[in-house]
């Protein structure tokens, strides 16, 4: 199976991303999930806000880098909203990345993207991060593009619906989820 590097969102190196990891992992692929923040993770976006604000976005997007650096060409680009921006951002630097999966939030500009190259995305619908009519540009973006993309919403949960110890989760929408998730890897 292939490398992801997954980048965690506002929040920090949560238990979820671990959990995420260790699904990925359990699926035969080597998992990267670097802490962008080398401090502890928060239990509220107004601190996950403040605690980015403290590092740093270039010190963030440094770390991000840095644990890219150590993967192969070829590492599929994985986030969770904020860590899907960072994913996204980096696509650039990473022309034969494998594939590009987003949970939470858009990411990755068209001039990066190559053509064919795979991209899904998992958010809920409606989801504030980001607002309808940027979502809508991003996908048409991308499509223009020539990314492979798939785009899943799932209705009527919070923006961060995987996390079990926040209070947006949905175990339903969750486990639709991973199980979208690890098809898209099948084979990456």
């Amino acid at each position: 199976m292939g490398h992801v590097v997954l980048l965690h969102s506002v929040y920090g190196l949560r238990p979820a991303v671990l959990a995420a990891a260790d699904r990925l992992r359990a699926a035969g692929h080597h998992v990267v999930t670097p802490d962008l923040y080398g401090a502890p993770a928060v239990d509220t976006i107004e601190e996950g806000f403040a605690l980015l604000d403290r590092v740093g976005e270039a010190a963030v997007l440094g770390r991000a880098r840095a644990a890219l650096h150590e993967a192969p060409p070829d590492a599929v680009l994985a986030g969770l909203s904020m860590g899907a921006g960072m994913a996204g951002a980096l696509l650039g630097e990473r022309p034969d990345a494998a594939a590009l999966l987003l949970l939470h939030g858009a990411g990755g500009a068209p001039e990066a993207v190559r053509p064919g190259l795979p991209v899904q995305l998992h958010m809920a619908d409606p989801d504030e991060y980001p607002p309808e009519p940027e979502l809508g540009r991003w996908q048409r973006a991308m499509a223009g593009a020539g990314a492979d993309l798939s785009v899943h919403r799932y209705p009527g949960v919070g923006h961060f619906y995987t996390d079990p110890d926040l209070p947006d989760h949905d175990p339903a929408a969750t486990a639709q989820t991973w199980d979208r998730a690890l098809a898209f890897l099948a084979g990456r």
